[in-house]
């Protein structure tokens, strides 16, 4: 999701003036800072004092995960002082009026309200979880034989492959006709609103005017079984009239969604390029956490990257130490390049060991692209903060999905590369419509599965063990090898194949 072409730089969520400009890398370093200076004052100010940002925020990233990672107390303090630094950094702007994003649904005046178009889906609802992978369907005894496998490689964490088994066993979780699903960036290819469609839900979707767009989106929910709810301005094709501005039409989406009956699951999905992701991510979460303050019976659903860093727990570690190289190739060649690279390839993975205060373990599963920079970075930390700090009090679904051939991904010529070689290095990356519709039902599972840790009355050993559990991290955490360490042999091979 992207500001309207035709809207002026200068118009809704911004990054503040520093200086006489609106800095990305000023804002993200203060945001950085402010959220680990109670915790870890060192940290903070090692933040503050790099001198190249774009570089040093790797190494940065793995520092803010450690010290969350010391004591469930510090994660919940890392997070909610991260999320107020952005908020009282970004602001919103409309006409001659700029305020702080904390105040912009407060301050700001509404403009025109949104109408609500409905759709109507017009196939049959499905009944029983299936899985499209690799030109087949898999359900039933198929779909749990892959599930061992994905398990068995590494590929999944045990607890995702059972909260899967949980949804096949369960057909009736999936008749979804009882939910109601905002999706911010509702045609994202790794969102659920095709399988949501298809399972029944009425979905109230968020995304920009645009006919590519929002034809995907009709497609969609009229190839389903469930109703879709468009915001709409003016009459004409649907197509044409609907979409909302999330960077420039806050306060009217806000209002909008306050037009929505029942009980709301809000799912935020939405993406954008560079310093807009954090503009988006900034916008989304305004909207989300003034809905949970006068909704409180709200649900929300994240998807976290596999590519940044997670605290793990100490078991995976063990395993990806225990499971040595993979394959004749990498024993053959990893401990000469170790040796010739200074460490810098085949360097083993979990260099970094954190003992937390509740007598835990946990392995920093570094798997930061730096290609994708500080920007992206941000903004999927602002969704993991707010993850954390909701699931004290609302259910809050928030997995790790795969790795994934989007459209993001693989126009990055280097990303696209490695992901094409990453098989020979014992990672799997999944297409689109098999992940969307794993993290689908593994939303499904976090609604309706009373046991299910995003619920907040269950007991969690530690806020960031809401990450690990249920991962499909694609292999990345249980390498022998630190990712960034082998990447580069992976995008040589995978230039190569693609030849």
């Amino acid at each position: 999701m992207t500001a309207s072409a035709s809207v002026p730089a200068e118009t809704g969520v911004l990054f503040p003036l520093v200086d006489g400009r609106r800095s990305t890398q000023t804002t993200s370093r203060a945001v950085f800072a402010e959220a680990t200076r109670e915790v870890a004052p060192d940290i903070a100010h090692g933040i503050e004092s790099a001198r190249d940002w774009h570089k040093e925020y790797v190494r940065r990233l793995a520092d803010i995960e450690a010290v969350s990672a010391a004591s469930g107390k510090n994660a919940l303090r890392v997070a909610g002082d991260g999320l107020h630094a952005l908020h009282r950094h970004l602001v919103f702007r409309r006409g001659e009026t700029e305020v702080p994003l904390e105040q912009a649904l407060r301050a700001t005046t509404s403009g025109t309200a949104f109408d609500t178009h409905a759709v109507t889906g017009e196939g049959q609802r499905e009944t029983r979880l299936a899985i499209p992978y690799r030109g087949r369907t898999l359900s039933n005894g198929d779909l749990q034989r892959q599930l061992d496998e994905w398990v068995r490689k590494g590929v999944v964490e045990p607890s995702f492959a059972a909260a899967i088994a949980e949804v096949e066993a369960h057909p009736e979780w999936l008749d979804a006709r009882d939910l109601t699903v905002v999706l911010i960036g509702a045609a994202a290819e790794m969102g659920p609103l095709p399988a949501l469609s298809r399972w029944g839900a009425t979905l109230a979707a968020v995304d920009i005017r645009s006919p590519r767009v929002w034809e995907h989106i009709l497609t969609a929910a009229r190839s389903g079984s469930g109703r879709l709810l468009a915001p709409v301005s003016g009459g004409g094709d649907i197509s044409h009239t609907a979409g909302a501005d999330l960077l420039t039409e806050l306060p009217e989406i806000r209002a909008w969604l306050d037009t929505l009956d029942g009980s709301l699951v809000i799912g935020n999905y939405a993406y954008a390029d560079g310093a807009a992701f954090v503009r988006v991510a900034a916008a989304a979460d305004t909207l989300i956490s003034d809905v949970c303050a006068s909704r409180p019976d709200t649900s929300l659903s994240y998807l976290a990257s596999p590519t940044d860093v997670f605290a793990v727990p100490i078991e995976i570690v063990e395993a990806a130490h225990a499971s040595g190289l993979t394959g004749r190739r990498g024993r053959r060649i990893s401990a000469p390049l170790r040796v010739l690279t200074g460490s810098r390839m085949f360097a083993p993975n979990y260099a970094t060991i954190v003992d937390a205060e509740e007598g835990l373990r946990f392995g920093l599963a570094d798997t930061v692209v730096p290609q994708q920079g500080p920007n992206y970075a941000l903004a999927k930390r602002l969704q993991r903060w707010r993850a954390v700090v909701s699931r004290e009090s609302v259910v809050t679904s928030a997995n790790v999905a795969p790795a994934t051939r989007t459209r993001s991904v693989t126009k990055n010529r280097v990303l696209a590369a490695a992901y094409a070689g990453a098989s020979s290095f014992g990672v799997e990356i999944f297409e689109t419509e098999t992940s969307s519709t794993l993290m689908a039902a593994l939303l499904i599972h976090d609604l309706r599965n009373p046991a299910a840790l995003s619920r907040p009355e269950n007991d969690v050993v530690h806020p960031l063990h809401l990450f690990a559990d249920g991962a499909a991290h694609g292999g990345l955490w249980r390498l022998p090898w630190e990712p960034r360490s082998v990447l580069p042999l992976a995008a040589v091979e995978g230039m190569l194949l693609r030849r």
